[in-house]
């Protein structure tokens, strides 16, 4: 599968879309359930949006009528069961459990969005649904548990009651019970229109805000999560020191002066 951006992916496209990366998840014949394949494809793609600087940001959507079925058991199984989920030398984790980010993502959902589709939702930073997208966190029911974040990130996201509520039951849920809890933010009307809203976000936060702003703040989110609230408080002042000797923070302020929008450079 050829792209815009030099990445060759088989289950994966990516597209170069100005400063966003569009990461389009493509096996729709099997409600793109993740094989092994398409889970090293998705690490290569996250690979990408971090490491080339001319990102500053991500779309996570699924191509076809669902965003993803899950893991496709009768291939992943085996890698799980002896321990064996390697990944690329140029990929990150396909879970965003490595560490912390630097690029924010928004993601995409429709259709069905069961177990990892639910977690890939968690690691993004800002999530749209479409009207028709049920979820179901049913690893329970298979006699396993989510290890790709889900029991870390939803009882922190919606709360220890919500969470537990789907994540003990396997039952199926709605857009309209993911945004009351607080699993998406935005609901569309179908499919079409989730992208283009997560699109539109992305472009928003790539085309207007600076740079070094989006990575400090992510920055400074991930130190309260990680280090608590005394090492992130302890950074304020000095990273916003820094940033203000910046070219972009003094583009920032001369284009206040000349009410005019920024031009950021990412210096």
């Amino acid at each position: 599968m050829t792209s815009t951006t030099g990445l060759t992916l088989e289950t994966v496209s990516v597209e170069r879309d100005g400063y966003v990366l569009m990461i389009g998840l493509n096996r729709p014949h099997k409600r793109n359930a993740f094989n092994m394949a398409m889970l090293t494809d998705l690490s290569r793609a996250y690979g990408l949006l971090e490491s080339d600087e001319s990102l500053r940001a991500g779309v996570l959507f699924a191509h076809g009528d669902h965003f993803t079925a899950g893991l496709d058991l009768a291939d992943v199984a085996p890698r799980i069961a002896s321990g064996e989920l390697p990944v690329p030398a140029d990929g990150r984790d396909p879970w965003r459990l490595d560490g912390d980010w630097t690029k924010p993502v928004v993601a995409a959902a429709q259709g069905r969005c069961l177990t990892l589709g639910i977690e890939l939702l968690l690691a993004a930073d800002i999530r749209v649904a479409a009207q028709d997208t049920r979820f179901a966190q049913i690893e329970v029911l298979r006699g396993i548990y989510p290890f790709g974040g889900a029991t870390l990130r939803l009882p922190r996201l919606t709360g220890w009651g919500n969470a537990m509520r789907w994540l003990l039951t396997g039952d199926e849920f709605d857009a309209a019970e993911a945004n009351r809890i607080g699993l998406v933010q935005e609901i569309a009307p179908d499919g079409e229109n989730a992208i283009a809203r997560a699109r539109a976000i992305a472009h928003t936060i790539a085309d207007r805000a600076a740079p070094l702003g989006v990575k400090a703040t992510l920055a400074s989110a991930h130190t309260a999560h990680s280090q608590g609230d005394a090492a992130a408080i302890a950074r304020l002042r000095p990273t916003v020191t820094e940033l203000f000797a910046t070219a972009d923070a003094a583009e920032g302020v001369q284009s206040f002066v000349e009410r005019r929008d920024a031009v950021f450079q990412g210096r």
